[in-house]
This record gives C-alpha cells, structure tokens and sequence, in this order.
C-alpha cells in the first residue's frame, strides 16, 4: 500500500521537475522587452504579457527557411531510413546466410560509437562526394541506422512465419512480402522507429553545424544559435525564449496530439 502511493507521488514530481524548463520558457517568452533580470528568471506568472516577443523572434530570424531544411532533412532522411531498415532487418531476421549473428552484432557495435568521433572522417567523406554545405551531405552518415535495424529485427522475428510461407506459396518475390505482407504489420516498429529519428534529427545541432557553412542551408538548431549570438537578441532573453519556443513547438504539439499512439508504438516495440 505504501509504495503504491509513494511511486505515483515520485513520478508527479520528477515530472514537475522536467517541466521547470519548459515553464520559464513559456513565461520568459512572453514577457515583456524591458523586464528586469530578476522578473526575467522568475517563473511566478506575474505580468503583463504579450506576444511581441515571439513576432521579434520571427521576423529577426530566418525561421521559415529553417523550417522548410529541417522538414526535408527528417522527412527525407526518414523516408531512406525506413527502407534501409526495413530490408536489413528483415534479412536479420529470416533470411538464413553463413554469419548472420555475427554480421549483425558487428553491426550493432555502431550503437556502441560516440558520434562526435566519426565526425573528421564523415567530413572528410563528405568533401570528397563534394556533398559538404547540403542537406544531402547532413542525412548520408544517418541513412544507416544500427537501432532502426536492430528494432525491425526484433519487430519482424514476432510476427507470424505463416503469413510469409502463405505468400510465398501464392508466388509473391520477397519484396512484396516486405512490402505487402510484413510491414502493415509492423506499423507499430516503424511508428516507434519514426518518433525516434525525427526527435534526435530535429534537435541535432552538433553534426549540422560542422556539416553545413551557409545560411541557406541552416536548420532549426544551428538558426537558433545563430539567431542567439546576434547583438540585438544576446541579452533579449524573451526574444530569445521565443525563438527556442518555435524550435521545440512542433515537436511538443505532435507530442500532445499523438500521445496516445506513441505510447502504444513504444510498448508494441518494447523500448522502455
């Protein structure tokens, strides 16, 4: 009995806990120009507020732009994911070939590496196919992704084998298996898989800011940092609190609105 008030308890608090930064960022963002740093810093919604915070931010920043590259950077770079992890964990998981277990955790000692050190040589590369400042040259070192493999393998290796033996015996090739048979099925993987890539992808900033030298070719992260560094926005921190509010806003919508599929995505996948 008393754990099952305690833990309740714990979790509402450590919940409160993350949310303080969200809660400044709100209430910073909306108040006003001249407020003090003490009035700044404080979460106790005191006023007045107003909205001309988030229109400085907007139209001292190139957020549009920013938007549009990282909407193409996720989606793009999903869409490649999905196949690639689609096929490879299909291929881990029932095709029958001489070292697959070994072949596969020599794949998953990708999981294993900081990404910061492959970053010279993924520059290095990147020059070489004269794809560095592009967006395409931002996505190829994620195209690949030893997690994504790893989760449709284990997605694939639950559903049914009589599904694809029924198929197979109809004459379908193993790509409209794939396509047709097993993957409505594991819809819920790839949902879980999906949340996953955008997330990091979106609020990536270390990887694109090496990759990418022009401002056309900036994305959310790297904006906002250029956006923060500028003389007029350093000590604007309500301006600043805005533009941080529309890097995070869409992901933080798409959380509320679709909560309830992200859920059942990560419990069908099993990611805790």
């Amino acid at each position: 009995m008393r754990s099952s008030r305690v833990w309740p308890l714990l979790l509402t608090a450590t919940a409160l806990l993350w949310a303080i930064p969200f809660a400044w960022m709100a209430v910073a963002s909306m108040r006003p120009g001249g407020a003090g740093a003490a009035d700044i810093a404080s979460l106790l919604p005191a006023g007045p507020f107003g909205l001309d915070n988030f229109r400085d931010a907007w139209t001292s920043g190139r957020f549009p732009l920013w938007y549009f590259n990282t909407v193409l950077l996720c989606g793009g770079l999903l869409a490649v994911q999905c196949v690639t992890v689609s096929l490879a964990g299909y291929a881990f998981a029932r095709m029958r070939f001489p070292g697959r277990n070994t072949l596969f955790y020599a794949f998953l000692l990708q999981l294993m590496l900081v990404p910061p050190i492959l970053i010279v040589p993924n520059l290095t590369t990147l020059v070489a196919l004269h794809l560095y400042d592009t967006l395409a040259g931002v996505a190829a070192p994620y195209c690949a992704s030893a997690f994504g493999v790893f989760l449709m393998r284990q997605t694939f290796r639950t559903l049914p084998a009589a599904y694809e033996e029924a198929a197979l015996v109809d004459g379908a090739s193993r790509l409209q298996i794939i396509v047709h048979v097993l993957l409505p099925l594991a819809r819920p993987g790839l949902t879980a898989f999906a949340i996953v890539s955008v997330t990091s992808h979106w609020n990536e900033f270390l990887w694109p800011l090496m990759a990418t030298s022009s401002p056309s070719t900036q994305v959310l992260t790297v904006g906002l940092a250029s956006f923060t560094a500028g003389a007029e926005a350093g000590s604007e921190w309500g301006v600043i609190a805005a533009g941080t509010f529309f890097v995070a806003a869409p992901l933080l919508i798409a959380f509320v609105a679709f909560q309830r599929q992200f859920v059942s995505s990560f419990t069908f996948s099993g990611i805790k």
